[in-house]
Protein backbone atom coordinates (compact mmCIF):
# COMPACT_ATOMS: atom_id res chain seq x y z
CA UNK A 1 0.00 0.00 0.00
CA UNK A 2 1.07 3.68 -0.15
CA UNK A 3 1.63 5.18 3.07
CA UNK A 4 1.30 8.86 2.51
CA UNK A 5 2.00 12.35 4.25
CA UNK A 6 0.06 15.22 2.41
CA UNK A 7 -1.76 18.00 2.17
CA UNK A 8 -6.04 17.76 2.00
CA UNK A 9 -8.47 20.63 1.05
CA UNK A 10 -12.31 20.62 0.45
CA UNK A 11 -14.43 23.94 -0.04
CA UNK A 12 -17.99 24.48 0.05
CA UNK A 13 -18.54 27.88 -1.57
CA UNK A 14 -20.81 29.93 -3.19
CA UNK A 15 -19.16 30.66 -6.57
CA UNK A 16 -16.66 28.49 -8.51
CA UNK A 17 -13.71 27.07 -5.72
CA UNK A 18 -11.00 26.26 -8.35
CA UNK A 19 -8.95 29.38 -7.65
CA UNK A 20 -9.25 28.95 -4.14
CA UNK A 21 -8.46 25.12 -3.97
CA UNK A 22 -5.49 26.15 -6.40
CA UNK A 23 -3.69 29.06 -3.99
CA UNK A 24 -4.61 26.51 -1.18
CA UNK A 25 -2.65 23.64 -2.67
CA UNK A 26 0.24 26.13 -3.27
CA UNK A 27 0.42 27.05 0.37
CA UNK A 28 0.59 23.41 1.63
CA UNK A 29 3.21 22.33 -1.36
CA UNK A 30 5.59 21.52 1.06
CA UNK A 31 3.48 18.69 2.49
CA UNK A 32 3.93 17.06 -0.54
CA UNK A 33 5.78 17.63 -4.14
CA UNK A 34 5.05 14.53 -5.84
CA UNK A 35 1.77 14.94 -7.34
CA UNK A 36 -1.69 16.71 -6.47
CA UNK A 37 -4.92 16.28 -7.81
CA UNK A 38 -8.22 18.78 -7.50
CA UNK A 39 -11.72 17.53 -8.32
CA UNK A 40 -14.29 19.69 -8.87
CA UNK A 41 -18.44 19.67 -8.53
CA UNK A 42 -21.01 21.65 -10.30
CA UNK A 43 -24.09 18.84 -11.05
CA UNK A 44 -21.26 16.69 -12.59
CA UNK A 45 -17.70 15.65 -11.44
CA UNK A 46 -14.38 17.23 -12.86
CA UNK A 47 -11.19 16.14 -12.36
CA UNK A 48 -7.60 16.90 -12.52
CA UNK A 49 -4.38 14.83 -11.38
CA UNK A 50 -0.84 15.03 -12.56
CA UNK A 51 2.39 14.08 -11.17
CA UNK A 52 5.01 16.87 -10.18
CA UNK A 53 4.37 20.49 -8.56
CA UNK A 54 0.78 22.09 -8.41
CA UNK A 55 1.98 25.17 -10.50
CA UNK A 56 2.94 22.46 -13.63
CA UNK A 57 -0.29 20.23 -12.64
CA UNK A 58 -2.67 22.77 -13.64
CA UNK A 59 -3.14 25.29 -16.48
CA UNK A 60 -5.66 27.80 -17.80
CA UNK A 61 -7.58 25.44 -19.20
CA UNK A 62 -8.39 23.54 -15.72
CA UNK A 63 -8.88 27.16 -14.33
CA UNK A 64 -12.06 27.34 -17.27
CA UNK A 65 -12.53 23.28 -17.15
CA UNK A 66 -12.85 22.46 -13.19
CA UNK A 67 -16.17 24.47 -12.85
CA UNK A 68 -18.27 24.22 -9.40
CA UNK A 69 -18.64 25.48 -6.00
CA UNK A 70 -17.90 22.31 -4.03
CA UNK A 71 -13.79 20.87 -4.83
CA UNK A 72 -11.38 19.05 -2.92
CA UNK A 73 -7.71 19.21 -3.60
CA UNK A 74 -4.89 17.51 -2.69
CA UNK A 75 -1.07 16.92 -2.48
CA UNK A 76 1.02 14.15 -1.89
CA UNK A 77 4.82 13.01 -1.45
CA UNK A 78 6.21 10.30 -2.71
CA UNK A 79 7.15 6.99 -1.28
CA UNK A 80 8.80 4.05 -2.30
CA UNK A 81 6.07 1.53 -4.47
CA UNK A 82 3.46 4.61 -4.77
CA UNK A 83 5.03 7.00 -7.35
CA UNK A 84 2.40 6.28 -9.97
CA UNK A 85 0.05 8.93 -10.92
CA UNK A 86 -2.56 6.32 -10.18
CA UNK A 87 -1.86 6.55 -6.53
CA UNK A 88 -2.66 10.33 -6.82
CA UNK A 89 -5.76 11.79 -4.78
CA UNK A 90 -9.00 12.66 -4.78
CA UNK A 91 -10.31 9.15 -5.33
CA UNK A 92 -14.12 8.81 -6.59
CA UNK A 93 -16.85 6.22 -5.92
CA UNK A 94 -20.14 6.49 -8.19
CA UNK A 95 -22.17 4.21 -5.21
CA UNK A 96 -23.99 5.69 -3.55
CA UNK A 97 -24.63 9.11 -4.72
CA UNK A 98 -21.21 9.50 -6.00
CA UNK A 99 -18.44 10.33 -3.38
CA UNK A 100 -14.98 12.08 -3.71
CA UNK A 101 -12.52 11.74 -1.06
CA UNK A 102 -8.86 12.80 0.07
CA UNK A 103 -6.67 11.92 3.01
CA UNK A 104 -3.91 12.44 4.93
CA UNK A 105 -2.40 9.51 7.30
CA UNK A 106 -1.95 6.21 7.21
CA UNK A 107 -4.38 2.92 7.51
CA UNK A 108 -2.63 0.30 8.92
CA UNK A 109 -5.20 -2.87 8.29
CA UNK A 110 -4.62 -1.96 4.64
CA UNK A 111 -4.81 -5.92 3.83
CA UNK A 112 -7.60 -6.96 6.20
CA UNK A 113 -9.70 -4.12 5.29
CA UNK A 114 -9.09 -5.29 0.94
CA UNK A 115 -9.78 -8.30 1.40
CA UNK A 116 -13.09 -7.51 3.03
CA UNK A 117 -14.39 -5.30 0.62
CA UNK A 118 -13.29 -7.57 -2.32
CA UNK A 119 -14.73 -10.88 -0.67
CA UNK A 120 -17.73 -9.99 1.43
CA UNK A 121 -18.76 -6.58 -0.68
CA UNK A 122 -17.63 -7.49 -3.98
CA UNK A 123 -15.93 -3.94 -3.98
CA UNK A 124 -12.39 -3.87 -6.05
CA UNK A 125 -9.61 -1.18 -5.40
CA UNK A 126 -8.18 0.48 -8.49
CA UNK A 127 -4.87 1.52 -6.33
CA UNK A 128 -2.66 0.78 -3.50
CA UNK A 129 -3.28 4.18 -2.10
CA UNK A 130 -5.31 3.45 1.64
CA UNK A 131 -8.02 6.17 1.00
CA UNK A 132 -9.52 4.40 -1.13
CA UNK A 133 -9.91 1.59 1.84
CA UNK A 134 -11.82 4.67 3.76
CA UNK A 135 -13.57 5.83 0.94
CA UNK A 136 -15.10 2.56 -0.07
CA UNK A 137 -15.89 1.61 4.00
CA UNK A 138 -17.71 5.25 3.97
CA UNK A 139 -19.60 4.41 0.54
CA UNK A 140 -20.56 0.68 2.11
CA UNK A 141 -22.14 2.05 5.59
CA UNK A 142 -23.95 4.65 3.54
CA UNK A 143 -25.28 2.18 1.14
CA UNK A 144 -26.52 -0.39 3.82
CA UNK A 145 -28.24 2.42 5.24
CA UNK A 146 -30.47 2.28 1.61
CA UNK A 147 -31.10 6.27 1.93
CA UNK A 148 -32.45 8.86 -0.73
CA UNK A 149 -31.36 11.47 0.64
CA UNK A 150 -28.65 12.40 2.99
CA UNK A 151 -28.95 13.97 6.90
CA UNK A 152 -26.37 14.52 9.10
CA UNK A 153 -27.13 10.94 11.38
CA UNK A 154 -26.53 9.14 8.05
CA UNK A 155 -23.13 9.92 7.87
CA UNK A 156 -22.34 10.53 11.73
CA UNK A 157 -23.48 6.67 11.15
CA UNK A 158 -21.42 5.81 8.32
CA UNK A 159 -18.21 7.67 10.03
CA UNK A 160 -18.55 6.10 13.03
CA UNK A 161 -18.64 2.64 11.45
CA UNK A 162 -15.41 3.83 9.58
CA UNK A 163 -13.64 4.17 13.42
CA UNK A 164 -14.72 0.94 14.28
CA UNK A 165 -12.95 -0.61 11.42
CA UNK A 166 -10.38 1.51 9.99
CA UNK A 167 -7.27 1.25 12.11
CA UNK A 168 -4.22 4.20 11.58
CA UNK A 169 -4.27 7.36 11.15
CA UNK A 170 -6.49 9.84 8.98
CA UNK A 171 -7.81 12.89 8.34
CA UNK A 172 -10.74 13.12 5.67
CA UNK A 173 -12.04 15.15 3.31
CA UNK A 174 -15.44 14.40 1.42
CA UNK A 175 -18.01 15.34 -0.71
CA UNK A 176 -20.93 13.57 -1.61
CA UNK A 177 -22.98 14.39 -5.15
CA UNK A 178 -26.20 16.50 -3.81
CA UNK A 179 -25.59 15.90 0.08
CA UNK A 180 -22.94 17.96 1.47
CA UNK A 181 -18.93 18.13 2.35
CA UNK A 182 -17.78 15.51 5.15
CA UNK A 183 -14.20 16.36 7.09
CA UNK A 184 -13.12 14.00 10.11
CA UNK A 185 -9.92 13.37 12.38
CA UNK A 186 -9.14 9.82 13.29
CA UNK A 187 -10.07 9.04 17.00
CA UNK A 188 -6.49 9.87 18.30
CA UNK A 189 -6.06 13.21 15.85
CA UNK A 190 -2.93 12.07 15.09
CA UNK A 191 -2.69 14.66 11.37
CA UNK A 192 -4.28 17.95 11.78
CA UNK A 193 -6.88 19.04 10.45
CA UNK A 194 -9.09 22.80 10.09
CA UNK A 195 -11.70 24.56 9.10
CA UNK A 196 -12.80 27.86 8.83
CA UNK A 197 -15.74 30.12 7.14
CA UNK A 198 -15.95 32.94 5.44
CA UNK A 199 -18.81 35.52 4.22
CA UNK A 200 -18.80 35.86 0.21
CA UNK A 201 -22.61 35.15 -0.11
CA UNK A 202 -26.00 34.97 1.26
CA UNK A 203 -24.58 31.86 2.96
CA UNK A 204 -21.17 31.06 4.22
CA UNK A 205 -18.29 29.48 2.39
CA UNK A 206 -16.55 26.54 4.88
CA UNK A 207 -12.82 25.11 4.06
CA UNK A 208 -11.13 22.85 5.19
CA UNK A 209 -7.61 21.73 4.91
CA UNK A 210 -4.66 20.27 6.50
CA UNK A 211 -2.94 23.59 7.86
CA UNK A 212 -4.49 26.61 8.82
CA UNK A 213 -2.29 28.75 6.32
CA UNK A 214 -4.68 27.72 3.90
CA UNK A 215 -7.48 29.33 5.04
CA UNK A 216 -5.46 32.40 5.81
CA UNK A 217 -4.46 32.85 2.09
CA UNK A 218 -8.31 32.31 0.81
CA UNK A 219 -9.40 35.43 3.60
CA UNK A 220 -11.30 32.17 5.60
CA UNK A 221 -11.92 33.03 9.47
CA UNK A 222 -13.45 31.76 12.38
CA UNK A 223 -10.59 29.08 12.39
CA UNK A 224 -11.15 25.55 13.92
CA UNK A 225 -9.48 22.32 14.60
CA UNK A 226 -11.60 19.30 13.66
CA UNK A 227 -11.17 17.58 16.75
CA UNK A 228 -9.84 13.83 17.36
CA UNK A 229 -12.72 11.51 16.92
CA UNK A 230 -14.74 14.11 15.55
CA UNK A 231 -17.26 14.52 12.61
CA UNK A 232 -18.39 17.49 10.20
CA UNK A 233 -20.63 17.66 7.90
CA UNK A 234 -22.02 21.06 6.04
CA UNK A 235 -25.10 19.91 4.13
CA UNK A 236 -26.45 21.55 0.61
CA UNK A 237 -28.04 24.47 2.37
CA UNK A 238 -24.70 25.27 4.06
CA UNK A 239 -25.71 24.43 7.73
CA UNK A 240 -22.73 23.46 9.41
CA UNK A 241 -23.69 19.77 11.55
CA UNK A 242 -21.05 18.30 14.43
CA UNK A 243 -20.52 15.44 16.23
CA UNK A 244 -17.80 14.22 18.63
CA UNK A 245 -17.95 10.51 17.80
CA UNK A 246 -15.23 9.12 19.72
CA UNK A 247 -13.17 9.87 23.13
CA UNK A 248 -9.91 8.60 22.60
CA UNK A 249 -6.93 10.62 24.04
CA UNK A 250 -5.46 13.34 21.45
CA UNK A 251 -2.18 12.49 20.56
CA UNK A 252 -1.13 14.80 17.30
CA UNK A 253 1.91 14.07 15.56
CA UNK A 254 5.29 15.73 17.14
CA UNK A 255 6.91 15.93 13.96
CA UNK A 256 4.52 18.35 13.04
CA UNK A 257 6.17 20.54 14.62
CA UNK A 258 9.34 19.59 14.21
CA UNK A 259 9.82 19.58 10.74
CA UNK A 260 6.32 18.89 8.16
CA UNK A 261 4.34 21.90 8.71
CA UNK A 262 4.61 25.69 7.58
CA UNK A 263 6.56 27.62 10.43
CA UNK A 264 3.72 30.67 9.73
CA UNK A 265 0.68 27.92 10.74
CA UNK A 266 -1.16 26.60 13.68
CA UNK A 267 -1.55 23.14 14.77
CA UNK A 268 -3.81 21.99 17.41
CA UNK A 269 -4.18 25.75 18.47
CA UNK A 270 0.14 25.61 18.56
CA UNK A 271 2.25 28.26 16.60
CA UNK A 272 5.03 26.16 14.52
CA UNK A 273 7.11 29.37 14.67
CA UNK A 274 6.43 29.78 18.45
CA UNK A 275 7.41 25.89 18.97
CA UNK A 276 10.21 25.74 17.20
CA UNK A 277 12.10 29.23 18.69
CA UNK A 278 11.42 27.11 22.01
CA UNK A 279 13.25 24.40 20.97
CA UNK A 280 16.09 26.24 19.92
CA UNK A 281 15.68 28.10 23.41
CA UNK A 282 15.89 24.18 24.71
CA UNK A 283 18.18 22.94 22.58
CA UNK A 284 20.46 25.51 23.60
CA UNK A 285 20.36 24.93 27.37
CA UNK A 286 21.24 21.29 26.30
CA UNK A 287 24.33 22.88 24.42
CA UNK A 288 25.61 24.73 27.61
CA UNK A 289 26.23 21.79 29.23
CA UNK A 290 28.61 20.25 26.66
CA UNK A 291 31.07 23.64 26.95
CA UNK A 292 31.41 23.47 23.54
CA UNK A 293 33.95 26.18 21.65
CA UNK A 294 31.75 27.33 19.17
CA UNK A 295 32.45 30.31 16.62
CA UNK A 296 29.54 30.25 14.38
CA UNK A 297 25.61 28.75 14.47
CA UNK A 298 24.21 28.00 10.85
CA UNK A 299 21.34 27.05 10.26
CA UNK A 300 20.40 23.90 7.63
CA UNK A 301 17.68 25.92 5.90
CA UNK A 302 14.58 26.50 6.10
CA UNK A 303 13.40 24.39 8.60
CA UNK A 304 15.89 25.17 10.86
CA UNK A 305 16.44 28.72 10.62
CA UNK A 306 13.76 29.94 13.50
CA UNK A 307 15.67 27.74 16.12
CA UNK A 308 18.87 28.12 15.28
CA UNK A 309 18.50 32.22 15.55
CA UNK A 310 17.01 31.61 18.95
CA UNK A 311 20.44 29.28 19.91
CA UNK A 312 22.59 31.78 18.62
CA UNK A 313 20.74 34.58 20.51
CA UNK A 314 20.59 32.44 23.86
CA UNK A 315 24.25 31.25 23.50
CA UNK A 316 25.26 34.86 22.38
CA UNK A 317 27.03 33.53 19.51
CA UNK A 318 27.14 34.60 16.05
CA UNK A 319 24.31 33.50 13.64
CA UNK A 320 25.44 33.14 9.73
CA UNK A 321 23.26 31.88 6.63
CA UNK A 322 26.42 30.04 5.26
CA UNK A 323 24.41 27.86 3.56
CA UNK A 324 22.22 28.82 0.68
CA UNK A 325 19.25 26.89 -0.83
CA UNK A 326 18.10 26.56 -3.66
CA UNK A 327 14.96 26.98 -3.71
CA UNK A 328 13.80 25.16 -6.94
CA UNK A 329 14.45 21.98 -5.48
CA UNK A 330 12.80 19.90 -3.08
CA UNK A 331 12.73 18.80 0.32
CA UNK A 332 15.43 16.40 0.25
CA UNK A 333 13.62 14.15 3.47
CA UNK A 334 10.37 13.40 1.23
CA UNK A 335 12.38 12.11 -2.05
CA UNK A 336 11.88 8.91 -2.34
CA UNK A 337 15.07 6.73 -2.95
CA UNK A 338 18.25 7.56 -0.56
CA UNK A 339 20.32 7.89 -3.95
CA UNK A 340 17.66 10.67 -5.05
CA UNK A 341 18.47 12.47 -1.35
CA UNK A 342 22.04 12.20 -1.65
CA UNK A 343 22.45 13.84 -4.93
CA UNK A 344 19.75 16.74 -3.95
CA UNK A 345 22.21 17.63 -1.07
CA UNK A 346 24.92 19.09 -3.65
CA UNK A 347 22.40 20.73 -5.71
CA UNK A 348 20.39 22.20 -2.83
CA UNK A 349 22.70 23.69 -0.60
CA UNK A 350 26.08 25.50 -1.45
CA UNK A 351 28.25 27.01 1.04
CA UNK A 352 29.25 30.23 1.76
CA UNK A 353 33.25 29.36 2.73
CA UNK A 354 34.36 32.65 3.80
CA UNK A 355 31.53 32.04 7.30
CA UNK A 356 32.91 28.98 7.94
CA UNK A 357 36.54 28.85 7.08
CA UNK A 358 38.82 27.96 10.15
CA UNK A 359 35.95 28.18 12.76
CA UNK A 360 34.26 25.85 14.49
CA UNK A 361 30.60 25.69 13.63
CA UNK A 362 27.69 24.42 14.88
CA UNK A 363 25.29 23.44 12.72
CA UNK A 364 21.68 23.46 13.61
CA UNK A 365 18.73 20.95 11.82
CA UNK A 366 15.69 20.11 12.30
CA UNK A 367 16.00 16.20 12.59
CA UNK A 368 18.64 13.14 12.10
CA UNK A 369 16.42 10.58 10.40
CA UNK A 370 18.51 8.37 7.69
CA UNK A 371 21.97 10.47 8.54
CA UNK A 372 22.85 10.86 4.73
CA UNK A 373 21.87 14.28 4.47
CA UNK A 374 23.36 15.24 7.71
CA UNK A 375 26.83 13.20 6.92
CA UNK A 376 26.38 15.60 3.10
CA UNK A 377 26.18 18.67 4.98
CA UNK A 378 28.97 18.18 7.04
CA UNK A 379 31.22 17.26 4.45
CA UNK A 380 30.56 20.46 2.50
CA UNK A 381 31.36 22.37 5.98
CA UNK A 382 34.63 20.90 6.46
CA UNK A 383 35.85 20.73 2.66
CA UNK A 384 35.45 24.90 3.86
CA UNK A 385 37.73 24.81 6.26
CA UNK A 386 36.04 24.53 9.21
CA UNK A 387 37.92 23.50 11.75
CA UNK A 388 35.48 21.70 13.78
CA UNK A 389 31.61 20.92 13.30
CA UNK A 390 29.20 20.18 15.59
CA UNK A 391 25.80 19.05 14.42
CA UNK A 392 22.25 20.27 16.81
CA UNK A 393 19.45 18.42 16.23
CA UNK A 394 16.14 19.92 17.79
CA UNK A 395 14.33 17.04 18.00
CA UNK A 396 15.11 13.56 19.76
CA UNK A 397 16.71 10.78 18.00
CA UNK A 398 14.17 9.27 16.17
CA UNK A 399 14.87 5.14 16.64
CA UNK A 400 11.49 3.77 15.47
CA UNK A 401 9.38 3.17 12.77
CA UNK A 402 5.99 5.40 11.83
CA UNK A 403 2.96 3.87 10.63
CA UNK A 404 0.94 6.41 10.37
CA UNK A 405 2.20 8.89 7.37
CA UNK A 406 5.16 9.70 7.72
CA UNK A 407 7.84 8.00 5.35
CA UNK A 408 9.81 6.41 8.03
CA UNK A 409 8.58 2.53 8.23
CA UNK A 410 11.76 0.30 9.00
CA UNK A 411 14.28 0.06 11.71
CA UNK A 412 17.42 0.16 9.16
CA UNK A 413 16.21 3.39 8.09
CA UNK A 414 17.04 5.20 11.33
CA UNK A 415 21.26 5.77 12.03
CA UNK A 416 20.21 6.39 15.75
CA UNK A 417 18.82 2.77 16.06
CA UNK A 418 20.65 0.36 18.35
CA UNK A 419 23.44 3.23 18.37
CA UNK A 420 24.93 5.64 20.78
CA UNK A 421 25.01 9.43 20.54
CA UNK A 422 29.14 9.19 19.92
CA UNK A 423 28.36 6.24 17.54
CA UNK A 424 25.65 8.78 15.98
CA UNK A 425 28.67 11.31 15.81
CA UNK A 426 30.91 9.47 13.89
CA UNK A 427 28.52 8.41 11.63
CA UNK A 428 27.88 11.49 10.28
CA UNK A 429 31.16 12.77 10.70
CA UNK A 430 30.42 15.25 13.40
CA UNK A 431 33.05 16.14 16.34
CA UNK A 432 29.97 16.38 18.49
CA UNK A 433 25.73 15.41 18.06
CA UNK A 434 23.49 17.65 20.49
CA UNK A 435 19.85 16.43 20.68
CA UNK A 436 17.00 17.71 22.21
CA UNK A 437 15.50 15.76 24.62
CA UNK A 438 11.55 13.98 24.24
CA UNK A 439 10.16 15.96 27.02
CA UNK A 440 11.37 19.28 26.05
CA UNK A 441 9.91 18.81 22.75
CA UNK A 442 6.69 18.30 24.15
CA UNK A 443 7.18 21.34 26.54
CA UNK A 444 7.66 23.34 23.56
CA UNK A 445 4.32 22.39 22.12
CA UNK A 446 2.67 22.89 25.28
CA UNK A 447 3.88 26.05 25.76
CA UNK A 448 1.93 26.77 23.37
CA UNK A 449 -1.45 24.82 24.12
CA UNK A 450 -1.75 23.34 27.47
CA UNK A 451 -4.83 21.11 26.85
CA UNK A 452 -2.50 18.77 24.82
CA UNK A 453 -1.48 16.15 27.34
CA UNK A 454 -0.64 13.48 25.15
CA UNK A 455 1.33 13.01 21.73
CA UNK A 456 2.38 11.13 18.89
CA UNK A 457 6.02 10.30 19.28
CA UNK A 458 6.12 6.75 18.57
CA UNK A 459 9.48 7.52 15.83
CA UNK A 460 11.14 8.78 19.23
CA UNK A 461 10.02 6.56 21.69
CA UNK A 462 8.38 3.61 20.20
CA UNK A 463 4.89 3.78 21.90
CA UNK A 464 2.03 3.90 19.25
CA UNK A 465 -0.71 5.67 20.67
CA UNK A 466 -3.74 3.92 19.11
CA UNK A 467 -2.56 0.81 20.85
CA UNK A 468 -2.80 -1.49 17.98
CA UNK A 469 0.22 -1.75 16.52
CA UNK A 470 1.80 -5.04 17.46
CA UNK A 471 5.27 -6.69 16.76
CA UNK A 472 3.55 -8.62 14.09
CA UNK A 473 1.60 -5.49 12.71
CA UNK A 474 5.87 -3.75 12.48
CA UNK A 475 7.36 -6.93 10.99
CA UNK A 476 4.45 -7.17 7.62
CA UNK A 477 5.08 -3.12 7.44
CA UNK A 478 8.58 -4.08 7.14
CA UNK A 479 8.85 -6.56 5.23
CA UNK A 480 6.29 -4.73 2.51
CA UNK A 481 8.61 -2.08 2.66
CA UNK A 482 11.22 -3.88 1.94
CA UNK A 483 9.32 -5.50 -0.92
CA UNK A 484 8.39 -2.51 -2.24
CA UNK A 485 11.93 -0.81 -2.03
CA UNK A 486 13.47 -4.16 -4.30
CA UNK A 487 10.76 -3.47 -7.10
CA UNK A 488 11.05 -0.05 -7.16
CA UNK A 489 15.06 -0.45 -7.68
CA UNK A 490 14.10 -2.98 -10.21
CA UNK A 491 11.82 -0.54 -11.93
CA UNK A 492 14.50 2.44 -11.81
CA UNK A 493 16.95 -0.24 -13.58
Amino acid sequence: MSNIMCGIIGIFGNNDVFKDLYQGLLSIQHRGQDSAGVITYDGHFHTKKGNGLVRDIFSLDNFMRLKGNIGIGHTRYPTIGGRSGADAQPFFVNSPFGIIMAHNGNVINYAELNKILLEQYHRHLSSDNDVEIILNVFAQELSVQNINHIEPENIFRAVHKVYKQVKGSYSVVAYIAGGGLVAFRDPYGIKPLVYGKRKDGILPSYMIASESVSLNITNFSDIKNVGAGQVLFIDEKHQLHTRQLARCPHSPCLFEWVYFARPDSFIDNVNVYDCRVNLGMFLAEEIKKHNLDIDVVVPVPDSARDAAIEIARCLNLKYREALVKNRYIGRTFIMPTDQERKTSVRHKLNPIPSEVKGKNVLLVDDSIVRGNTSRAIIELTRECGAKKVYFGSYSPPLRFPCVYGIDMQTKSEFIARNATIDQIAKKIGADKVIYQSLESLKKAVQTGNKKITQFCGACFDGHYPTGDVTAEVLETIEQDRKTAQKNQLELDI
